[in-house]
């Protein structure tokens, strides 16, 4: 699962670039975004603007990067396209997470091989 990331004022936007989040992408896509957000901060906004599926490991992954993030982090949603938001409303996520219509533009952070991003996860 490839995403990008974005320098905002008080932290980054993950753009996740892939249209399923399910259980073929969730551990992958948990264990590289838990990296991520274990160096930036304090604000990890994830842009679910490209995800048309996710399934209910797609969700459990978000849920468990969120429950790892240091108590002065915080993890907010943008862009749910519509079978997404669905998914959120129908388990009452959308209470516990803060969702945005849409993503902020960010600071594109370069690419370590000069190439352009997406990253496959990597910061």
């Amino acid at each position: 699962m490839a995403f990008t990331i974005e320098d905002i004022a008080d932290g980054v936007v993950v753009r996740v670039c892939g249209a399923r989040l399910d259980a073929a992408q969730a551990i992958h896509f948990k264990d590289r975004l838990r990296d991520v957000v274990g160096r930036n901060g304090p604000l990890i906004l994830l842009d679910l603007g490209k995800v048309d599926f996710m399934d209910s490991s797609g969700l459990g992954a978000i849920l468990a990067i969120r429950r790892a993030l240091p108590q002065t982090h915080r993890m907010e949603l943008a862009a749910l396209t519509p079978n997404v938001d669905r998914v959120f409303r129908l388990t009452r996520m959308d209470t516990v997470f803060t969702i945005h219509e849409t993503a902020p533009a960010g600071t594109p952070r370069p690419v370590r091989n000069g190439g352009t991003q997406p990253l496959d996860g990597l910061a």
